[in-house]
C-alpha cells in the first residue's frame, strides 16, 4: 500500500454516527472490565452470573426472593435462572423452599457458605474496581455514572 492510501484509510471514520461509535466503545469497555471480574471470581469457582445471584440474595436478606424477582434484578439477563440456581444449590451456596400458601412459588435464600464466599470476594472485587476505574478520579466517575444512568433510562 502506498502512504497516501494508508492515510486515507486512517482518516475514514468507521462509524457514520457518533452513537454507533459510543455503543461499540461501551461494549468493548464492559468486556474489558468483565474479564477482570471473571478472573477474580475464578478462584471461587463462580461465573459472573452466579456471583450476581449471590449478591442479589445477600441484599434480599433472610426473606430471600422468588426466581422471577432474581431474574429481574440480574445485571445481564439469563434466560435460564432455574439452571443457574440449580448449580448454586448443588454447591450449597443457596437454599430453596416452596411457599406454603402458594406451592408454585419457590423462594431462594443465600446459604452461610454463599455468604462466606461473598465475604472473601468483597475486598478483591473492590480492589479490582479501584484498579480498573480509580484512575478516572471522583469527578469523572460521577460524570460517567450520570451518563450511563441517562443512557439506560432512555433505553427502557
Amino acid at each position: 500500500m502506498t502512504g497516501r492510501v494508508q492515510r486515507e484509510i486512517r482518516q475514514k471514520k468507521p462509524f457514520r454516527r457518533m452513537e454507533g461509535e459510543a455503543f461499540v466503545n461501551l461494549l468493548r469497555t464492559a468486556d474489558a472490565l468483565m474479564q477482570g471480574v471473571a478472573a477474580t471470581l475464578k478462584s471461587a469457582g463462580l461465573s459472573p452470573a452466579q456471583y450476581n445471584v449471590l449478591r442479589i440474595l445477600r441484599g434480599a436478606g433472610p426473606d430471600g426472593l422468588a426466581c422471577r424477582e432474581i431474574g429481574e434484578r440480574m445485571i445481564t439477563r439469563d434466560p435460564d435462572i432455574t439452571r443457574l440456581l440449580d448449580r448454586l444449590e448443588e454447591r450449597g451456596l443457596v437454599t430453596r423452599s416452596r411457599d406454603r400458601a402458594d406451592r408454585r412459588v419457590i423462594t431462594t435464600r443465600i446459604a452461610d457458605k454463599g455468604l462466606r464466599i461473598l465475604k472473601d470476594l468483597d475486598r478483591p472485587i473492590e480492589e479490582l474496581h479501584v484498579d480498573q476505574l480509580g484512575h478516572l478520579g471522583e469527578q469523572r466517575l460521577r460524570s460517567l455514572i450520570t451518563l450511563l444512568e441517562a443512557a439506560r433510562a432512555k433505553g427502557r
